[in-house]
């Protein structure tokens, strides 16, 4: 351990994660703590780090409200309606009545805006997006959090929070190692945003061996977001929600801009519409949802897998009719060529020019993340104004851990925020964090050197296995001692893939294979504990893997104890095929003991505190707090 250097950082707010949500903590949080020592601690470069890293050519999430285009009460139905009922509505309202501000100071810092030449406003997308030319859209938000904080951490992944030893339940900062020099860092804080990834590769991808690192998630998203706060006892909650992508097969480019601005459509191998022929079928297990409109993204995947395991496949996306429009051609390969590469050069390696061939769809092994179409995430305090009181604790986005926020991924049940919303809950975490200080919240902390000296031991526990293990290995590549990380994400993603509900089997699982797939997934824990790595690239994939791991157990946790069917087309639970509202139509919550590993489980109400008669009011608070909530009175 000895040539492995400690460097100790005191800070006041601590940002864990460089992505849209921990810029937007960032900088939100020196507006409010101008006196404050703010520290952003990022696993890559936060130039091009997170979902956004390569570029995206649209805002997803933006209301437009000084044009009376949508208010927040809007997005939060839609949101409602698209996950069949389960959001938490008040942290999608308040995100929802800030996002706007957020987006016009991307438009200030210089992001390029598309705009309709005829009124002035942004080009819309679709009801909710907007258009942009996001090449350079991660390094333009960069700029902003760079120029906020005290100091930006570039490769160092963050693997333990640390806990203050005075009070319980309060966070005390966190521990973590440099990637390239080996050093292992202590930052100490006050107050903690965590603003880190959600989880892609925890189950087996369509893309396998050497593509194995084409998903449509970003691929260095390996859930630190939920096992940072899972592994030191936080709640979380909808961790089931998974979510399932139609994606263009092979290389996993967006379809938005094709069915929203395009105006393509999809059909079978045989030229048919196809999501009608199962319009009887979906309402025998959803009921009145499936006429609900838009209709929910999850019920338009069912009808596509169906149809694929009925003979119709493959579904081809008809792109032929719109790319005789050379206006609508060029946006159609400027929208990959700005964000997704790989699917032109998928598209050229296999002959296909959308222009005269239809190209294929998939869909996507499951994702876990909470700031995109689904509510997996950490079960937080909501705004004092909105939330009912199961759902405020003191806080906004504060966990259940004193001092712990969360933003972006990490945050459960605030659906479709996106880019712009993850940036935006990245502010409100961090205004609220601040206040949490000056609140002398967080005096009196103490985090022990022995309690960072065990985290170390623990952080570099690997390279020692490698070293002393290595040397037992007589031929080829497995060793009697321990376990690599290539070999244990691969173990891991055929577990999650045959047991809990992959493309193996079609999105299909039950109650037994769900604790079939615990059993494996705990012996796993157990071989983990003697995982190697040669190098601290092979560290960081280790650690990588232990997240990954201990989401997954939380993820099929949720999945048995939610017994029904809730969302068809992301996962399928065959002892419980039907959409079950007298029983089920409530969030789960889950918290792991960190002391015993057992998880517990329970049912909280879900609260559908927009509706017509509250409509009026909310609109008020919207226009009141809408553009005066980031404004200090």
């Amino acid at each position: 351990m000895a040539k492995h250097k400690t460097h100790y950082e005191d800070c006041d707010v601590l940002v864990v994660g460089g992505g849209m949500a921990g810029t937007g903590a960032t900088f939100e949080a020196r507006h409010w703590g101008r006196d404050m020592k703010i520290i952003c601690v990022e696993k890559a470069n936060i130039d091009r780090s997170g979902a956004v890293a390569q570029g995206l050519y649209a805002i997803n999430c933006y209301m437009g409200m000084q044009w009376g285009e949508n208010q927040p009460e809007d997005h939060v139905r839609y949101a409602r309606n698209d996950l069949m009922g389960m959001v938490r509505e008040d942290l999608g309202y308040d995100m929802a009545r800030h996002v706007d501000s957020t987006v016009h100071m991307f438009d200030e810092w210089g992001l390029p805006m598309m705009k309709n030449e005829e009124t002035g406003r942004y080009l819309r997308e679709g009801k909710w997006q907007i258009m942009i030319h996001g090449e350079s859209y991660k390094p333009i938000v960069a700029e902003a959090a760079k120029k906020s904080a005290d100091k930006i951490y570039n490769r160092i992944m963050i693997t333990h929070l640390l806990m203050d030893e005075s009070q319980e339940n309060r966070v005390g900062g966190a521990v973590g190692f440099n990637m390239r020099t080996g050093d292992f860092h202590v930052f100490r804080a006050k107050a903690v945003i965590v603003a880190a990834g959600g989880a892609s590769h925890i189950f087996k991808p369509r893309a396998v061996g050497e593509g194995m690192g084409r998903t449509w998630y970003a691929p260095w998203s390996n859930g630190s977001a939920y096992a940072l706060p899972i592994a030191a006892g936080a709640k979380m909650t909808q961790m089931e929600n998974r979510i399932v992508l139609c994606r263009f097969k092979d290389g996993y480019g967006p379809v938005g801009a094709y069915f929203l601005h395009l105006k393509t459509y999809t059909q079978n191998a045989n030229g048919e519409n196809y999501e009608k022929k199962w319009y009887d079928q979906t309402k025998e297990l959803v009921g009145e949802y499936i006429d609900h409109h838009p209709t929910p993204t999850c019920l338009r995947n069912h009808a596509f897998i169906q149809e694929t395991m009925a003979g119709g496949g493959p579904i081809h996306m008809v792109t032929t009719e719109a790319f005789q429009d050379p206006h609508l051609e060029t946006v159609g390969w400027e929208n990959f060529l700005g964000m997704t590469v790989g699917q032109a050069v998928v598209w050229a390696s296999q002959n296909i020019d959308p222009k005269y061939t239809n190209p294929e769809l998939t869909t996507s092994e499951p994702y876990v993340m909470g700031s995109h179409a689904t509510c997996s995430g950490a079960w937080v305090s909501g705004p004092e104004d909105l939330s009912p009181p199961e759902y405020f604790w003191g806080y906004n986005r504060m966990l259940t851990i004193d001092g712990l926020f969360g933003a972006g991924d990490t945050v459960g049940g605030s659906a479709h925020k996106f880019s712009s919303g993850s940036f935006t809950e990245g502010r409100l975490a961090a205004k609220a964090a601040v206040k949490y200080i000056e609140d002398k919240k967080a005096e009196g902390l103490k985090v022990s050197d022995k309690q960072c000296e065990d985290f170390k031991e623990k952080v570099f526990k690997p390279l020692e296995t490698y070293t002393v293990a290595q040397n037992e290995i007589t031929g080829g590549t497995v060793s009697p001692s321990y376990i690599s990380p290539i070999q244990g994400l691969q173990r891991l993603q055929r577990i999650m893939d045959e047991y809990v509900g992959g493309i193996a089997t079609n999105y299909m699982t039950n109650a037994n294979m769900l604790k079939r797939g615990l059993e494996l997934l705990a012996w796993l824990e157990e071989d983990l504990e003697n995982v190697g790595a040669e190098d601290y690239h092979q560290l960081m994939r280790a650690w990588e893997l232990k997240h990954r791991a201990l989401t997954s157990q939380c993820v099929t946790e949720h999945t048995m104890f939610r017994e029904e069917t809730r969302w068809p087309g992301y996962y399928y639970r065959g002892d419980h095929m039907k959409l079950d509202d007298d029983n089920w139509h409530c969030l789960t919550v889950s918290r792991r003991d960190p002391q015993t590993g057992k998880f517990s489980m329970e049912k909280v109400p879900v609260y559908h505190i927009v509706d017509e008669n509250e409509k009026k009011k909310l609109h008020s608070n919207s226009l009141r707090l809408a553009y005066g909530y980031f404004v200090k009175n």
